[in-house]
C-alpha cells in the first residue's frame, strides 16, 4: 500500500509474468499428456495393422490428432502424389523416395517448432524475474534511505515499510522464476523424448512407404534413428 508508482508497476510486471508462465505450462502439460495418449493409440494401431492402406482409412476416418499420424498422412500424401503426377514441379524433383524424405524432414521440423512454441517465454520469465524482483529490492532500499537521511535516525517506523517492501518484491521474483525454469525443463526433456521418439518412427515410415516392407533388422533404436533419418541415402 505504501509503494509507489515504480514499485506497483514492478508488482503488476510480475504478476503478468507469472501469469503467463502458468497459462503455458498448464496449456502445453494438457496438450502432451493428451497428444502422448493418441500417440500410443495410434502407433498401436499402424503396428497392428495388416497394410499401409488399412492405416490410411483410419486416417481418413478419424483425422490425424498425433504427432505420428501427422507424420504418417504426410507420408503417405507425398508418395501417392508422387506416384500420380510425377515431378510436376521443383519442389518434387526426384525419386519418390526422395520426395517422401523430403515431406518426413519438413513435418519433423513443424513438430519440433510446434513443440517449442512457447518455450522462449518461459525461458525469458525465468531468467528476467528475479533481477526485476532485485530491482524492486533496491528500490525499497532507496526509499529507506531517504527516509533516514530524512528523518536524521533509523528508527523503525521510518524504514519497516520500504525494507518489507524489498524483501517482498524479492520474495515475488523468486516465485514467478521457479515455477518457470521448472516448467521450461520438464517441457524440454518432454519434447526432446517425444522427438527422439518420432524420429525413429520416421525412419520406419520411410521405409514401409518407400519400398512397401519393414526393415529386415527390425526397429532402430530411438538413440541412433535420428541420425539414420538425416543420413538417408536417395532410392530410386
Amino acid at each position: 500500500m505504501q509503494a509507489d508508482a515504480v514499485g506497483k508497476t514492478l508488482l503488476v510486471l510480475l504478476l503478468v509474468m507469472s501469469a503467463l508462465s502458468w497459462i503455458i505450462i498448464l496449456a502445453k502439460g494438457v496438450s502432451l499428456a493428451v497428444g502422448q495418449r493418441r500417440s500410443a493409440e495410434f502407433l498401436g494401431l499402424f503396428w497392428n495393422a495388416r497394410s499401409l492402406d488399412e492405416v490410411g482409412g483410419e486416417l481418413r476416418t478419424h483425422g490425424a490428432r498425433d504427432p505420428f499420424s501427422h507424420l504418417t498422412s504426410h507420408a503417405m500424401q507425398a508418395q501417392e502424389h508422387h506416384a500420380r503426377y510425377g515431378a510436376a514441379k521443383l519442389s518434387e524433383a526426384g525419386s519418390a523416395s526422395e520426395f517422401v524424405t523430403r515431406t518426413i524432414k519438413k513435418v519433423l521440423d513443424e513438430e519440433t517448432t510446434r513443440l517449442e512454441n512457447g518455450l522462449t517465454l518461459l525461458a525469458t520469465v525465468g531468467a528476467t524475474a528475479p533481477f526485476v524482483g532485485l530491482f524492486g529490492t533496491v528500490w525499497g532500499v532507496y526509499h529507506a534511505l531517504v527516509a533516514i537521511g530524512m528523518s536524521g535516525a533509523g528508527t523503525l517506523d521510518k524504514v519497516a515499510g520500504p525494507v518489507g517492501e524489498a524483501l517482498i518484491m524479492t520474495g515475488i521474483g523468486l516465485a514467478v522464476a521457479i515455477p518457470a525454469v521448472m516448467g521450461y525443463n520438464w517441457l524440454t526433456r518432454a519434447n526432446r523424448v517425444l522427438l527422439g521418439k518420432l524420429d525413429a518412427f520416421a525412419y520406419e515410415l520411410h521405409t514401409f512407404v518407400s519400398m512397401g516392407q519393414p526393415l529386415a533388422i527390425g526397429r532402430p533404436d530411438e538413440a541412433t534413428a535420428g541420425s539414420h533419418l538425416r543420413a538417408m541415402p536417395a532410392r530410386a
